[in-house]
């Protein structure tokens, strides 16, 4: 590593100290512990369980004086939204599902980053209803909010703790998943630190796709080190900051710190898709580049590609 990214590391790590105790913390919030849900090949009351756990959150949350959350779990609990788990601990925790999952053919999990909890759901719904949108009928989404992510400004946003603490759920997730669609194309994309969650969980998963984007690194070297046999694709639009951050992972006695290598970059060997224009949080903006290729590689079309390219150039797929 040279000296600038030596300096530019040590900045950011530093500035995440700083700020990261001025950080909102969501999981002050009071909620129940829930109860063991019926098992996933019974869709029906498994939703019906999740929304009793929405209700009880809710419930909790108005007895303590939270009644800004307690709006938000009312709308949750609107009986046409479909969860497969909830907890409202610890910032929250969601499985929520967008189309008919009893019938789909291509399933896609998003795991999404850093900051994201019961507070800013909205963003990861959004997201995750657009692409349903695009890949039309006999397709789902589901928006895999389902560990503690680390808040957007913090140490532990730029190491790998939570994303193992949340690997062992997410696995267990997509397995539960494959029995409920044996037969379905499903493909797990990653946005962010969600990426490193991805990586974590990845070996042997029995998924079609891993798609990493926005990717700060996936807490690996190269596509060999994600020991999948998925297609691993990789975008970032022009606009990201993440490209603009340190792609490395330090061993200190305290601990990894840093994300690993840039997905995107050539040595890393996944294949690059076009993301077009916008930022961090726009890869699953209505009408973007990102959002029609990532659609194309759920739905398991062709996209052309290349095995890394650096963003000063044209990327793949662009306008498709």
């Amino acid at each position: 590593m040279g000296t600038r990214g030596s300096r530019l590391l040590l900045a950011t790590l530093v500035t995440a100290s700083l700020a990261g105790p001025m950080a909102c913390v969501a999981g002050a919030v009071q909620a129940p512990v829930p109860a063991v849900l019926p098992p996933p090949s019974a869709l029906a009351g498994r939703y019906a369980a999740a929304r009793a756990e929405i209700l009880a959150a809710g419930r909790v949350a108005t007895r303590y004086g939270h009644h800004r959350r307690a709006a938000a779990l009312r709308e949750l609990a609107d009986p046409a939204r479909r969860f497969l788990s909830f907890d409202g601990r610890d910032g929250g925790r969601a499985v929520e599902v967008f189309g008919e999952l009893s019938t789909a053919e291509r399933i896609a999990v998003l795991v999404p980053g850093a900051g994201i909890t019961l507070d800013k759901y909205g963003l990861l719904r959004g997201g995750s209803m657009r692409l349903r949108d695009a890949l039309g009928e006999r397709s789902a989404v589901i928006a895999w909010l389902g560990y503690a992510t680390p808040s957007s400004v913090s140490l532990q946003a730029l190491t790998p703790g939570r994303a193992e603490e949340a690997a062992p759920a997410l696995r267990t997730f997509l397995d539960e998943l494959r029995t409920i669609r044996p037969r379905a194309r499903i493909s797990l994309l990653c946005h962010s630190y969600g990426s490193v969650v991805c990586g974590r969980a990845a070996p042997g998963l029995d998924v079609a796709a891993v798609v990493l984007f926005g990717s700060p690194g996936a807490g690996v070297a190269d596509v060999a080190e994600l020991r999948t046999r998925a297609v691993v694709w990789a975008g970032r639009t022009a606009g990201d900051w993440v490209g603009r951050v340190p792609h490395l992972s330090v061993e200190l006695p305290s601990g990894t710190v840093g994300l690993g290598a840039d997905p995107v970059a050539p040595g890393f060997g996944a294949r690059v898709f076009a993301a077009g224009g916008g930022g961090h949080s726009d890869y699953l903006a209505s009408g973007s580049t990102a959002l029609a290729n990532i659609a194309r590689i759920v739905a398991g079309l062709p996209l052309s590609w290349t095995k890394g390219a650096s963003l000063d150039r044209r990327i793949v797929g662009e306008g498709r």
